[in-house]
C-alpha cells in the first residue's frame, strides 16, 4: 500500500508516469534509508511515542533489511513507488501496527532529503578519497618523469620551456583546490533535515531532532523547515558544479595525454594495455579511454544545468519536479568518481620519451630577451632585437 494511499483507485497510467526510474534509482539509498529510520526510531522512544519493546522490534526489522539488502534480495518494485514505501512495507508486514508507528513525526519529504543527504556525505567522502588517490598517482609520476624538459604551448603553439614536473604540478594543486572546495561543500551538506516533514515542521509532538541527527552522525540540524525543501536541489547543484570542477582537471589532462601521445608529438607513449584498436586499421592504437573521460566534463556539466533547470520556477516548499534531480546527481557523482578512478589506474602506464621532447632554439627567445634586459637594455628594445632573429 503506498504511504499516501486513502482508498480511492489511481490510474494505471499515471502511476506508471510519476513513479518513472525512482524505485530502480532508490535501490541505492536503502541502507541511508534505514540508518535515518534508525534514528528516527531512537528519537521516537525517547520522546514516548514507541515502548522499548516497539523500538527494539523496529531496529531488527531494519536490520533485516539491510540484511537482505546486501544479498540482493530487497526490491523496490514500482508499486511500492521508493525505497521508502518499501521499506515502512516490509516492516508493517512484519510486525502489523509497530510498524506502521514509524512514520510518525515524518514526511517523505524529509525522509527523502535525509536518505540522499546521507548518501551525500559518503560520496563525497569517497571523492576526497579517489581525488587523494590521483594526486598522488601525479605524485609518482612527478618523481619518475619530473626532470625531462617539455615544451610549453599557448595558443597551442610553441611558448617556453618547462618540464614534466611543473606539468604534474599543476594538476596536483589543481586537486588540491578542489579538495579545498569540497571541504566547505561537505559542511554544507553535513545538516540534518529530519523533523522538517512536508516543509513546515510537525505540529502537536515535541521532536528532538538533535538527538536524531547525533545518531545519524549530522553536525546540526537545519532549522527552517521550508528552506529544507528548498535546499533539496541547491546543495545537488554545488555537488555537480563540484564534480565539473574536478572533472575540468581530467579533460584538461586526457587532452594533454592524448595530444603528446600522438606520432607527431610523441612526447609519451601510453602502454597498449590502456588502448584499443579499430576495426578496420590494424596498425591502430586508440586512446579511447582518455577521449571518454575527456567527453564526461560535457556530460556532468549537462547533469549540473539539468538540475539547475529542475529547480527553478518552482514556488517554495515541495514539488514533484524535484524527483527528477536524483537521476543527474547519481550519475553526475558516478562519472566523476569512476573517471578519477580509470586515470588513476592509468598515469603509472604512461611513458615519457626523453628524446623525443628535445627543446627548440626558438623556445629560449624569452629567456634571451630578459639576457638582454639584464645587461642593461630597456626591455622592450631587447624584445625588438630577439624578434628580428626569429
Amino acid at each position: 500500500m503506498k504511504l499516501w494511499d486513502k482508498g480511492s483507485p489511481l490510474s494505471s497510467l499515471v502511476e506508471a508516469y510519476t513513479v518513472g526510474d525512482d524505485y530502480l534509482l532508490d535501490q541505492r539509498l536503502i541502507p541511508y534509508d534505514c540508518r535515518g529510520s534508525e534514528a528516527h526510531v531512537k528519537m521516537l522512544e525517547s520522546i514516548g511515542i514507541l515502548t522499548p519493546v516497539e523500538a527494539e522490534d523496529l531496529r531488527k526489522g531494519l536490520e533485516d533489511i539491510l540484511h537482505l539488502h546486501s544479498k540482493g534480495e530487497f526490491m523496490i518494485t514500482r508499486e511500492d513507488e521508493d525505497c521508502h514505501t518499501a521499506i515502512e512495507g516490509h516492516l508493517t508486514s512484519c510486525l502489523g501496527s509497530t510498524g506502521e508507528k514509524i512514520h510518525t513525526g515524518r514526511s517523505r519529504n524529509d525522509q527523502v532529503l535525509t536518505a540522499i543527504r546521507l548518501y551525500e556525505k559518503d560520496a563525497l567522502a569517497v571523492l576526497e578519497e579517489v581525488i587523494s588517490d590521483i594526486s598522488g598517482r601525479l605524485e609518482e609520476f612527478r618523481n619518475a618523469w619530473g626532470k625531462v624538459p617539455l615544451p610549453g604551448y599557448t595558443h597551442m603553439r610553441r611558448a617556453m620551456p618547462t618540464d614534466f614536473g611543473t606539468w604534474a604540478g599543476a594538476f596536483i594543486d589543481a586537486f588540491s583546490d578542489d579538495q579545498v572546495q569540497l571541504a566547505g561543500l561537505f559542511h554544507l551538506i553535513d545538516q540534518s533535515p529530519l523533523g522538517t516533514a512536508a516543509g513546515f515542521g510537525v505540529p502537536v509532538l515535541d521532536l528532538d531532532r538533535e538527538l536524531a541527527a547525533r545518531e545519524m552522525g549530522f553536525s546540526r540540524v537545519q532549522e527552517n523547515p521550508v528552506y529544507a525543501q528548498m535546499s533539496r536541489g541547491k546543495f545537488e547543484s554545488a555537488i555537480l558544479h563540484q564534480c565539473g570542477q574536478v572533472l575540468f582537471n581530467l579533460n584538461k589532462m586526457a587532452t594533454d595525454l592524448i595530444l603528446f601521445s600522438m606520432s607527431e608529438f610523441g612526447f609519451v607513449t601510453l602502454n597498449p594495455e590502456i588502448c584499443t584498436g579499430s576495426s578496420i586499421m590494424p596498425q591502430k592504437k586508440n586512446p579511447d579511454v582518455l577521449e571518454l573521460v575527456r567527453g564526461q566534463y560535457h556530460i556532468v556539466l549537462g547533469e549540473e544545468f539539468k538540475l539547475k533547470s529542475l529547480i527553478s520556477n518552482l514556488m517554495s516548499g515541495y514539488n514533484r519536479d524535484i524527483q527528477l534531480t536524483k537521476g543527474p546527481l547519481f550519475r553526475g557523482l558516478d562519472a566523476t568518481i569512476d573517471s578519477l578512478r580509470i586515470i588513476s589506474h592509468v598515469l603509472p602506464l604512461i611513458s615519457v620519451e626523453p628524446a623525443k621532447c628535445a627543446l627548440s632554439d626558438e623556445l629560449f627567445a624569452t629567456e634571451k630577451v630578459y639576457r638582454l634586459v639584464k645587461a642593461g637594455v630597456p626591455f622592450r628594445e631587447a624584445y625588438r632585437i630577439v624578434a628580428r632573429k626569429q
